[in-house]
């Protein structure tokens, strides 16, 4: 029996957009739309936290193998803060740790502080993540109440905007590179507010080049499946390559696909000097390529062809 046959489902291809609603995790929203779909194998690109809602591409059938480039993508977040009290997981599903008076400020020194964190910073990862230590996640020991060292990681923020500031609630949006914290980012904005903060709301907007207002809810998606069955989705679906498009293309000749698809480094003429590329035979999307020190264009991540 063939691999293809022991897989349970169907063959669906594509990137789904989804909008996550809040009390879900993203493998528990992940997995409701694989059952819907009836999809054989389907993957998300970024977990949202339950209390988060918003943007969440699935990828499905062969657009998987996309997921890694769309992990790696910037990201755009709506964020809302509850000013003078910090918890200890930097969200409201936390414990209190600590309050603090929260002083009346205005926009403009709100502004000057949300400035200062546009640029190249340096974050360290809260306890309740799921980045590993000596094999462990962070949140299982935060759940045993041990805390422990965690080195600092640099990300960027590349635009910051206040939406609205009243009382003791803050509200911004945030452009960010991949692995930025926004729990961590609210807490250190709180910081230097001096009355401290955490998240109280959460919402991606953008991933990459997709947007929240072309993404779907689960509850629409649900009811469209139930009266019209798992193949309605299917016209929802963008191709893989839809999450590499600001990526260069390179059209391939007939002798250079076949050995490219043999694994091969081939010499393809004005190629870009460096970095990845997508790659197409035909008209269609076969995968992805990376220019080397030598200029040859290296296979990295093929896609099975229709």
């Amino acid at each position: 029996m063939s691999r293809r046959q022991r897989l349970r489902g169907r063959d669906v291809n594509g990137i789904l957009l989804l909008d996550k609603p809040i009390g879900i995790s993203s493998n528990g929203a992940l997995q409701v739309v694989k059952h819907l779909l009836d999809a054989q194998k389907a993957g998300h690109t970024g977990s949202l936290d339950p209390l988060a809602s918003g943007l969440l591409p699935i990828c499905l059938g062969e657009a998987t193998k996309m997921s890694a480039y769309l992990l790696n993508a910037d990201k755009h977040y709506w964020t809302e803060c509850k000013l003078g009290q910090v918890t200890n997981t930097g969200d409201a599903e936390g414990e209190m740790i600590a309050t603090q008076p929260v002083p009346v400020f205005t926009e403009e020194a709100v502004n000057a502080v949300l400035a200062s964190f546009v640029g190249e910073i340096d974050q360290i990862p809260p306890m309740h993540s799921a980045i590993k230590q000596n094999g462990q996640p962070l949140y299982k020991l935060a759940h045993q109440g041990i805390v422990v060292e965690r080195a600092a990681r640099r990300v960027e923020i590349f635009s910051i905007h206040l939406v609205e500031l009243s009382g003791d609630r803050l509200a911004f949006e945030v452009h960010c590179s991949k692995g930025t914290y926004v729990r961590t980012l609210a807490e250190d904005i709180g910081a230097k507010l001096g009355c401290g903060a955490h998240v109280s709301g959460l919402r991606r907007l953008q991933v990459a080049t997709f947007d929240i207002d072309d993404a779907v809810g689960l509850d629409e998606l649900r009811d469209l499946v139930d009266q019209q069955g798992p193949q309605v989705a299917d016209t929802m679906l963008l191709p893989a390559d839809y999450a590499l498009n600001s990526w260069p293309q390179m059209n391939l000749s007939e002798d250079v696909a076949f050995y490219l698809k043999q694994g091969q480094p081939v010499l393809v003429p004005k190629s870009p000097t460096a970095g990845l590329v997508r790659l197409y035979h035909h008209g269609q999307f076969i995968g992805v390529g990376e220019i080397l020190d030598d200029g040859r264009v290296a296979p990295r991540r093929l896609v099975r062809e229709n």
